[in-house]
């Protein structure tokens, strides 16, 4: 678990690294034009990533107080 914050980057890369790919109209997904979808997308999924990271971060381990 020393290594979890390196998840912060797969969100970096889905959207930084591959918006030039995803850059299109069409197929619409959801109703959504694709590049609105991909964007929706990788936001929901950050929060999930860190939603993780939270968890199992030893950082976060103990009490709330100091």
């Amino acid at each position: 678990m020393k290594y979890i914050k390196l998840l912060l980057l797969i969100p970096f890369i889905g959207v930084v690294g591959f918006l030039p790919f995803a850059n299109k109209i069409e197929p619409y997904v959801l109703g959504m034009p694709f590049l609105l979808f991909w964007i929706v997308f990788w936001m929901v999924f950050s929060s999930v990533i860190l939603t993780i990271i939270y968890k199992f971060d030893p950082d976060n381990q103990g009490s709330e107080t100091k």
